[in-house]
């Protein structure tokens, strides 16, 4: 990076005592033996970076704004690892889509998912831009989008009933909506492109770290049980090879292409790292439809654990921006 801008905080009075102790004959009006320097970072995203589910902690903010950030989320983690380092400001969103990363304001959906779930706060005033947050004084930008703009969830929802009553053979849903994938991923690389642009004219001097999914099905979907509403209940094995290998394999590499073709941009692998920890590995970093039946709807999203795999893949990558 060609600059950063720097916020000094000067060493307190016993680190003083300590220089005059070991240093006498200083000069009078000299500068600061030390200081500590700290970076701006801004956290955008949707809910993989939010956190938003039970599973990735508690929502941590009062009162609350409906985009459900949770303080096991890997953007509070690495805060909590290297805060004197860099200071964050993290307006991730859960529902977030690209767009409303890039210049539209985002009305968020907190926990409101009817018939599953009510959310008594809801509905929620808007949120701003997630780019607002950005400004020429910005060092680091992390960004985990793209999932919403797919449209994987309204994906999987039709996975769900399609595969109802299938008794767990076929691909209805790749029959379905395989069609629409092609302009589904040509949509994302577009928006994405227009994001990472825009946030270089915001923040001229950052560096954007363009976060990638983890690993939600396994390579082998025998391990996943159907019917099972703590993995992918009744989407078809047929199918979660489909969405594997045809929309989240493929979504993740148009983000890195995207980030590649950035100069002040790069792409943070995630899904290598967690290729054993699928939703139906036994030590899974990513929840099913429920984390536990009935009370506890997860949707397909990180747990703590796969966003303390997060904070190192990101935290390493910040940390490296500054290099």
């Amino acid at each position: 990076m060609t600059r950063f801008r720097k916020r000094l905080t000067l060493l307190g009075s016993a680190a003083a005592l300590v220089a005059g102790a070991v240093a006498p004959t200083q000069l009078a009006g000299a500068a600061p033996a030390a200081a500590a320097v700290q970076y701006e970072w801004v956290a955008l995203g949707d809910s993989y970076s939010a956190g938003v589910i039970q599973a990735a902690g508690d929502i941590f903010e009062v009162p609350r704004d409906g985009c459900e950030r949770t303080d096991q989320s890997y953007p509070q983690v690495i805060d909590r690892n290297l805060g004197s380092l860099f200071d964050l400001t993290n307006v991730s969103c859960g529902a977030a889509t690209i767009e409303d990363i890039t210049f539209r304001a985002q009305e968020p959906i907190g926990r409101h998912l009817p018939p599953f779930s009510e959310d008594p706060d809801y509905p929620f005033p808007a949120v701003p831009p997630q780019s607002a947050a950005v400004g020429p004084g910005t060092d680091v930008i992390t960004v985990g989008a793209g999932g919403n703009s797919l449209g994987f969830a309204g994906m999987l929802t039709t996975c769900l009933q399609l595969g109802a009553g299938s008794g767990g053979l076929g691909t209805p849903c790749r029959d379905e909506l395989a069609g629409t994938v092609p302009d589904r991923l040509s949509r994302v690389s577009n928006e994405y492109d227009e994001m990472l642009t825009v946030l270089h004219e915001r923040a001229p001097h950052a560096k954007t770290l363009a976060v990638g999914y983890p690993t939600i099905i396994p390579e082998d979907t025998s391990k996943c049980r159907y019917n099972d509403l703590e993995q992918f209940a009744s989407v078809t094995p047929g199918d979660l090879d489909w969405l594997r290998e045809d929309v989240l394999e493929p979504l993740n590499k148009v983000i890195e292409k995207s980030a590649g073709a950035h100069d002040a941009s790069s792409f943070v692998n995630l899904y290598d790292s967690t290729r054993n920890h699928s939703v139906c590995d036994s030590g899974k970093w990513v929840e099913g439809v429920f984390t536990r039946v009935p009370d506890q709807l997860a949707l397909v999203h990180p747990n703590a654990r796969g966003h303390r795999n997060a904070a190192d893949h990101v935290e390493s990558a910040m940390l490296n921006a500054i290099g």
